[in-house]
C-alpha cells in the first residue's frame, strides 16, 4: 500500500452548519448523488450510498431531474441508511447534462452543510464530480474501493496493481466510488428517511443534448450480472461473436461483455467494453472466451468471484488470472459446453 495525504486546507467552505451529526466530536453530513432511470434507482448509486454510510455520517440522498420527488419518495421508505432524501424536480435535468447537475449539486451542498460529496464512478459521476470539484476549489477522490475513515479512502492505481490509502483533509470531501467494490445498500420496506425539497439554481446549459442510442436488451445488466461471458479477437467478426457467445449466454443467464479490441474491430458495441477503459465489473462467475488477458482488460474483471478461460495459447496472460482454464479451441469447447449444460 502507498500512503499520501493531500495537501491540508484550514479554511471553512460551509461555514454556517445548521443540520448535524456529531459522532466521536465530529461533524458528518454526506450527500450521494442518486442516479435514477425510468423512475427507479441505479444499483451503482445504492453502492455509493453503501460507501457514504461507512464513513460514519448521516447521509443525504440527493436526487434530481424528471420524477425526482416521486424518486424520493421510494427511496426515503427502501433505501437503508437515508436520514433524509433531497430532490430537486425539474424537467430541465432531463439529459442530466454534468454542467447543469454539477452547478445544481453545488447549491444543495452548500445549503445542507455537506461534509462529503459521494457519487459512482459512473458516466455521470466522472462528468459532475470534476466539475464540482472546480467549483469548490478541492481536489477529489476518484474510483474508491473502500472507506476507511471519514478522511481516509483506499483506491487503484497502475490498472489496479498498486492500491492507495489518500488521507484528505480538504473541507469538502469528494469521492466516486467503484461501484463493484460496494455491494448496494440493502433494500427495506420501512424506512423512515425525511424527504425534502432542494434548491434549485435553474442553471443554463453550457452543452446540448444531440443524440443517444439506447440498446435494449432482455439480458442482465453487464455492470451488475453475477454471470459474464466475454469474447476477444479470435472471434473474428461481429456474426461469429454474436453466434459463438448468445447461446453460452443464454444457458448461464448471463450478460456479455467484450474486450477493447472486439470493439475496436466492430464485433460488440462499446457499452460492452470491459476494462479499464470500459466497464469494472465484479460477477461471481466470468468466463473469457479468446480474451488475452491484456492488463487494461484484466484490472476490469479481476474483482470477479470466479474466473474461467478458454484459449488455445497456453501461454495467454488471462491464464496468469483465471481460476479454471481450458486450453483448446473455443470454436469445439464453446458448443460442447452449451450441449452440456
Amino acid at each position: 500500500m502507498i500512503g499520501i495525504a493531500y495537501r491540508p486546507i484550514s479554511r471553512s467552505l460551509f461555514a454556517s452548519r445548521s443540520v448535524f451529526t456529531k459522532i466521536n466530536g465530529r461533524f458528518f453530513n454526506v450527500l450521494a448523488l442518486l442516479e435514477h432511470q425510468e423512475g427507479k434507482s441505479k444499483p451503482a448509486s445504492l453502492s455509493a450510498i453503501e460507501a457514504a454510510k461507512r464513513t460514519g455520517g448521516d447521509v443525504f440522498a440527493f436526487v434530481v431531474g424528471p420524477n425526482a420527488s416521486q424518486v424520493a419518495q421510494q427511496a426515503s421508505k427502501s433505501v437503508d441508511g437515508l436520514k433524509q432524501v433531497i430532490h430537486v424536480e425539474n424537467n430541465a435535468y432531463e439529459r442530466f447534462l454534468p454542467d447543469q447537475i454539477a452547478k445544481v449539486l453545488y447549491e444543495n451542498a452548500k445549503k445542507f452543510d455537506a461534509s462529503h460529496v459521494f457519487s459512482a464512478h459512473s458516466t455521470l459521476g466522472k462528468g459532475v464530480m470534476p466539475r464540482l470539484a472546480a467549483m469548490l476549489d478541492v481536489m477529489q477522490v476518484s474510483d474508491v474501493i473502500r472507506v476507511v475513515d471519514e478522511k481516509t479512502f483506499v483506491r487503484p492505481t497502475y490498472a489496479g496493481n498498486v492500491n492507495v490509502h489518500v488521507k484528505t483533509e480538504e473541507p469538502v470531501k469528494l469521492v466516486t466510488v467503484r461501484a463493484s467494490a460496494f455491494d448496494p445498500t440493502p433494500a427495506i420496506d420501512n424506512g423512515s428517511a425525511s424527504v425534502t425539497a432542494g434548491v434549485d439554481p435553474q442553471p443554463a446549459a453550457l452543452q446540448s443534448w444531440v443524440s443517444e442510442n439506447i440498446i435494449k436488451s432482455e439480458r442482465p445488466d453487464l455492470g451488475s450480472a453475477e454471470r459474464v461471458v466475454a469474447g476477444g479477437r479470435p472471434l473474428k467478426d461481429k456474426a461469429t461473436f454474436e453466434k459463438t457467445l448468445t447461446p453460452l449466454a443464454d444457458k448461464l443467464g448471463a450478460a456479455i461483455g467484450a474486450t477493447r479490441v472486439a470493439v475496436d474491430s466492430g464485433y460488440a458495441d462499446n457499452s460492452l467494453q470491459i476494462g479499464q477503459t470500459g466497464k469494472i465489473i465484479a460477477p461471481k462467475l466470468y468466463i473469457a472466451v479468446g480474451v488475452d488477458g491484456a492488463i487494461q482488460h484484466t484490472a476490469g474483471i479481476k474483482d470477479s468471484k470466479v474466473i474461467a478461460s478458454i484459449n488455445r495459447d497456453e501461454n495467454s496472460p488471462i491464464f496468469q488470472h483465471s481460476d479454471v482454464g481450458l486450453v483448446t479451441d473455443l470454436y469445439e469447447a464453446v458448443p460442447e459446453l452449451v450441449e452440456k449444460l
